[in-house]
């Protein structure tokens, strides 16, 4: 069985939801199929929970009208059959009607907003399963809360969705596709949570480790992973091959094509990862497996809205628990570090999640003398740099000779050189090390 997932932009119009069906019939086998909410949804049913939350009953049932009006729109262009737009129609009644259930409800305000914004999946795999079904698709539809759970911790429960999943699968064995819905599932204590935003990737791919999928395809509106970012440099490419080390450094660092998480259930079971362009579906698309990495940089990413933390003190030359105590304060604010410099008497550390940074900064001043710098990105350049191979870094910094370069993460990892800059020469910093390290 193969897994295909198909994110917003995917399945974003009637049009595109048509072409994911020929899509994915046109894969031979029996297959999986992962939808994100239609591309839109899923920010309007943020902003609808918002309303709610807060008490602004008017602007909730505007936005939810708004919405129902946007969706039946949609079965009317979609589906040709009368029959299934009436079914399509009081599905959507419903769908909403449960949201609007929600305002003046007593629970907490967490939770009316994943029970409102998971509706966006359960909309689109349902117009999707109908869709399927029209054309005379062998179909069925699977929720994700049947099988896809998280512990305590947030993390997925491996066991109950590898059991679970199979489960259904051995329960339909005439089924060819398999539909269910990415992002959303069960919470240790069995109410609505979700993997996050991005989480459909990460489904996806919780889903085909789980069944030992033969490959997991993940659908988008990018043809591959590129090179260098499309959006700021002209005339990248897509990589016909990438290891799953160096997937996870740009995915991680700023490759917006896949969800950093996305790729570690894929690699642990050594299931194939196929990044694929919904709009384009004849084009090769990055593979991303076990495979040598060759020398060098292969391809860059970068990472925006980065605060870097100085923690300056003689207190740590030779010290060996003053480390201890900076990450200790990380970890009680539950604040992931993505890059770390050291030096005699100075620390360096970058986080992207600046929700408690205040608290943080306090805590270590009664470590250190305290730095603050904003508006800072990472470029990450994935490849092969293990000790080995030679030649890689003269590259890279030459191209960078004139851009300030604010920390340097080199050897930490053998598939990734890191470096800090600030956002305003990101796109410089891009085109020069495309025309350094590429051409």
């Amino acid at each position: 069985m193969k897994v295909l997932k198909f994110g917003g932009t995917s399945v974003g119009s009637p049009k595109s939801i048509k072409e994911v069906g020929n899509i994915v019939r046109n894969v031979k086998g029996k297959k999986t199929v992962v939808l994100s909410a239609m591309s839109g949804t899923t920010n309007s049913l943020h902003e609808v929970a918002d309303h709610i939350i807060n008490y602004r009953e008017e602007e909730a049932n505007e936005l939810v009208d708004t919405l129902i009006g946007k969706y039946v729109n949609v079965v009317k262009e979609l589906l040709s059959v009368e029959k299934n737009q009436d079914e399509a129609i009081a599905l959507i009644s419903t769908r909403f009607e449960f949201i609007r259930e929600h305002i003046g409800l007593e629970i907490s305000s967490a939770q009316i907003e994943k029970n409102i914004v998971a509706q966006g999946e359960i909309l689109s795999t349902n117009l999707f399963i109908f869709h399927l079904k029209e054309i005379g698709a062998n179909a069925t539809l699977v929720s994700a809360f049947d099988f896809m759970a998280i512990d305590a911790a947030n993390e997925p429960v491996i066991s109950k969705i590898t059991e679970e999943y199979g489960k259904i699968v051995a329960a339909n064995p005439a089924t060819e596709i398999f539909v269910t819905q990415g992002y959303i599932c069960n919470s240790y204590t069995g109410e609505v949570d979700n993997l996050k935003r991005g989480g459909s990737d990460y489904s996806a791919s919780l889903i085909g480790a789980a069944i030992v999928a033969e490959e997991i395809q993940i659908w988008t509106d990018i043809d591959g992973m590129h090179n260098n970012d499309p959006r700021f440099v002209e005339n990248t490419f897509s990589l016909k091959e990438i290891s799953f080390d160096e997937a996870a450094e740009l995915a991680y660092f700023g490759a917006k094509i896949l969800h950093p998480q996305s790729v570690i259930p894929a690699r642990k079971a050594n299931v194939p990862v196929l990044l694929k362009n919904t709009f384009q579906p004849d084009a090769p698309g990055t593979i991303i497996k076990n495979c040598n990495v060759p020398n060098g940089v292969r391809a860059i990413a970068a990472k925006d809205g980065i605060t870097a933390i100085k923690i300056k003190s003689f207190r740590m030359l030779m010290a060996y628990g003053f480390l201890k105590g900076v990450f200790e304060v990380f970890e009680k604010y539950k604040t992931s570090i993505d890059m770390i410099t050291t030096s005699e008497v100075a620390v360096s550390i970058t986080i992207d999640d600046t929700t408690h940074l205040e608290q943080i900064v306090e805590e270590l001043k009664e470590i250190g003398t305290v730095d603050v710098d904003t508006n800072l990105s990472i470029v990450c350049l994935a490849g092969d740099f293990s000790v080995k191979r030679t030649g890689s870094s003269t590259a890279i910094f030459n191209s960078l000779s004139n851009i300030p370069i604010r920390m340097i993460s080199y050897g930490g990892s053998d598939y990734n050189v890191s470096l800090v800059i600030n956002t305003e020469n990101k796109k410089e910093a891009l085109v020069a090390l495309n025309k350094g390290v590429f051409q």
